[in-house]
């Protein structure tokens, strides 16, 4: 296995040569189980508001949560190329998103992820202008969730979807994005936007086969959140349910029946 670390460029020299692998990781071990087996890429998601804090979405978490977690797994000195969401509310201009990207470089992070198209371009620049690597999220947006109703809603569905997904895609390859996810995009715009875009890897989450790579929330990946999976997900483990078993079979035999 080659243990070399993974860069912003050995990510795009391998688009069109092999799929890249990505999944979230939120503290040291997870961090250095998904390191060893030889994940690319690791990303502290604001994910973790749901699958760790208890929240019910992505607007809760803030930017403490998340340095204390990019400090976490960084920890874990991964040869992974480790990124974090810049979380709800912490981009709304281009001073405050530069000021959040460093302090998530700081506490360990390689690259930072925002979300949204045109509307944070400025935010971008300024990032990329500080030297710090910018992945774009498409499609679904989790931290717009509230404001669409609660509903997590499959995007580039009509014609108008499809134009703004990949005008918004080749704008982020423009400004320098690496790479960009695209949760919840349908495959067929996914395919095109992966081929518009060839100085940009795309990360599919429920966007079908064709993207450059895919990123799974781990515990949907392993089955550490049994109360609630994806329906694009096949989880490979059940260790939500090994651990409430393990659990209760310690209980039983510290009080044995006589």
């Amino acid at each position: 296995m080659n243990r070399e670390k993974w860069t912003v460029q050995r990510i795009l020299d391998a688009k069109g040569r092999c799929r890249i692998g990505a999944l979230t990781a939120y503290d040291y071990p997870m961090a250095r189980l998904l390191d060893e087996a030889g994940v690319p890429l690791l990303l502290v998601g604001d994910s973790l508001g749901m699958v760790v804090l208890g929240y019910p979405d992505t607007t809760h978490v803030s930017m403490a949560d998340m340095v204390h977690h990019v400090r976490a797994v960084a920890r874990a000195r991964p040869t992974a190329l480790v990124g974090a969401d810049l979380p709800y509310g912490s981009y709304d201009t281009p001073e405050r998103a530069l000021t959040h990207a460093r302090e998530l470089q700081a506490a360990g992070a390689d690259f930072v992820k925002a979300e949204g198209g045109v509307e944070i371009l400025p935010q971008i620049r300024a990032i990329l202008a500080a030297g710090i690597p910018f992945c774009g999220h498409l499609g679904m947006l989790p931290q717009h969730v509230l404001e669409e109703g609660g509903k997590y809603r499959i995007k580039g569905r009509d014609e108008a979807g499809r134009l703004r997904l990949l005008s918004d895609a080749r704008e982020l390859e423009q400004a320098g994005a690496f790479a960009c996810v695209l949760e919840l995009v349908t495959p067929p715009v996914a395919r095109e936007l992966t081929a518009a875009c060839p100085r940009m890897v795309t990360i599919g989450i429920g966007s079908g086969p064709d993207c450059d790579g895919q990123i799974l929330v781990t515990p949907d990946l392993v089955g550490g959140f049994p109360w609630f999976t994806p329906r694009f997900v096949t989880p490979q483990a059940r260790t939500g349910e090994e651990i409430r078993a393990a659990a209760s079979q310690w209980l039983q035999g510290l009080n044995p029946p006589s």
